[in-house]
């Protein structure tokens, strides 16, 4: 799409969001939660922050984490919610009370879809943590079940919502970057010893699927921004994959240093590659770098790079460390000979300029630095709306599907695979929607 064209189409687009939303009607959000390990707790406390819900229902296999939630109720002054802690499937009667609007889902990964499918099949909106889907045929069966029933369901990806990566977003639809042609994201964050295993060297359980699988483990963090900004499942889609795994090392080296060689984990052979990195193209023709390093030691960083005609953006560690540079957005194209050309930029004015619309009022205190309220408060708006919520259910099964596909690839000597079309073709004519 031309730059201009684009620019006018999202300025359009702006003020109907903004005008649909100064019309929204004033109820009582009624949400039940399953999960209350480490992440649900944390989405808790951000969700009792949000006015206009209530938390009637929470669910745990393990009644001492319910019992926790339950402190959060208390303290945020909200009534205590009716527990569910009988066995596996007592999620099944929290999503089958009929007082319920909604779930939101913070479970083990490999419970995500079925909790979503009974969900929607619930006729209840449905919000998944990351990962919302571990295999292909998941990944369709939330899509299917979604379309079938009607009901939402939105991967809770919250990086798609942090504030300088919405900020990016308004330019890319500004035209400041020209057309977009290139991206590279990562989640590079060693996870070893505090989310596949405790700090005393117990495994956790995700750390089974280190054991048991190679390919990228956790790609939706790094893709959270870039399925927005490349404008992917409305204009564009992802086609092929090609990925690569290099050697395990990095969890048996850990248990060696720390706990010693005779450790047994620092014996027992690990699957997973300690860096994953993996190539897409879209129909299109525009490229995406992505890597899975969560096994290694190194500080936090997700190296956000976005590239077209006009421009370059990259996130260094940290918003106000990231840089721009803009070639196009004056009505000189810049010299050579200019003093300005091809040289960095701070991102921090750039961000303040482009500062996006759901951000006023956002306190960033909250969950992930305010990206967990965000996010929860958008999916609020949508079930109190009775509308499509921010991130669907193609976008939800797209971010997943990167899990098996790399799997796949890597299996096989590293082979291109197909990416499945979730929207049966509508990326072709749907506009993009999220954060517009």
């Amino acid at each position: 799409m031309d730059p201009e064209a684009r620019r006018r189409d999202f300025l359009k687009a702006s003020a109907g969001a903004v005008a649909a939303r100064a019309v929204a009607a004033e109820s009582t959000v009624r949400i039940g939660m399953v999960g209350l390990g480490r992440r649900g707790p944390s989405l808790l406390s951000s969700l009792v922050t949000i006015k206009g819900i209530e938390v009637p229902a929470l669910c745990d296999i393990d009644e001492t984490r319910v019992a926790n939630a339950q402190r959060i109720l208390a303290k945020a002054g909200r009534a205590a919610a009716e527990p569910y802690s009988s066995s596996e499937d007592a999620y099944l009667k929290l999503v089958a009370r009929e007082d319920l609007h909604a779930v939101i889902i913070a479970a083990p990964w490999h419970w995500h879809t079925r909790m979503a499918v009974a969900a929607m099949k619930a006729r209840k909106y449905a919000a998944v943590e990351v990962p919302a889907a571990l295999s292909v045929a998941e990944c369709w069966d939330l899509v299917n079940t979604s379309e079938q029933t009607g009901m939402p369901c939105m991967m809770l990806e919250n990086w798609s919502f942090r504030r300088d990566n919405l900020a990016i977003l308004n330019m890319i639809r500004a035209g400041l970057f020209g057309e977009i042609v290139h991206c590279h994201c990562a989640h590079s964050h060693n996870c070893v010893d505090h989310w596949f295993f405790d700090t005393d060297g117990s495994p956790r359980w995700g750390s089974e699927f280190l054991y048991r699988h190679n390919r990228d483990q956790y790609p939706t963090h790094g893709l959270g921004p870039v399925l927005s900004w490349m404008d992917l499942n409305c204009g564009d889609r992802m086609e092929t994959l090609v990925s690569m795994a290099s050697r395990p090392l990095g969890v048996q080296n850990y248990f060696a240093k720390r706990f010693g060689p005779n450790h047994s984990a620092a014996k027992k052979a690990v699957k997973q590659g300690d860096i994953v990195s993996t190539l897409i193209k879209t129909a299109k023709g525009n490229t995406i770098v992505m890597n899975y390093d969560m096994q290694l030691p190194r500080p936090y960083d997700n190296r956000w790079m976005i590239q077209g005609t006009q421009g370059v953006y990259k996130e260094q560690n940290a918003p106000e460390a990231s840089v721009i540079y803009l070639a196009g957005h004056t009505d000189r194209w810049p010299s050579p000979e200019g003093p300005d050309y091809e040289q960095w930029k701070p991102f921090p004015p750039f961000q303040e300029r482009h500062d996006h619309a759901w951000w006023r009022g956002i306190e960033e205190a909250g969950g992930h630095g305010g990206t967990d309220t965000l996010e929860l408060a958008r999916f609020v708006d949508a079930v109190r709306n009775k509308t499509q919520t921010p991130i669907d259910v193609y976008d939800s099964a797209t971010f997943s599907c990167v899990i098996p596909l790399t799997e796949k690839s890597i299996a096989t000597g590293s082979t291109p695979v197909e990416c499945p079309d979730f929207t049966r073709g509508k990326w072709k004519t749907r506009s993009p929607r999220f954060a517009v």
